[in-house]
């Protein structure tokens, strides 16, 4: 069963390449979705598909992009 999050990155995220390598690294996957920069700082990444995959392109993601990352906060929509 797919399911859709919306994770918001905060931290030093943007102008870092943030954007472009969560696209990327997603391209790895079997997830679709958005990922876009906030006016407060923060980037907010809506991805969809099974859990097992959400997971490993999450953690994916921390392997490359989480030095950057300070706080992350998921909600299941």
């Amino acid at each position: 069963v797919e399911e859709q999050r919306i994770i918001r990155f905060a931290g030093n995220v943007q102008g870092v390449g943030f954007r472009f390598t969560t696209c990327r690294v997603a391209g790895s996957f079997d997830v679709t979705g958005s990922v876009r920069n906030c006016p407060d700082g923060s980037v907010e990444c809506i991805v969809e598909g099974v859990p097992d995959e959400i997971a490993a392109f999450l953690q994916a993601l921390e392997d490359r992009m989480g030095h950057f990352i300070r706080d992350r906060t998921e909600v299941s929509a």
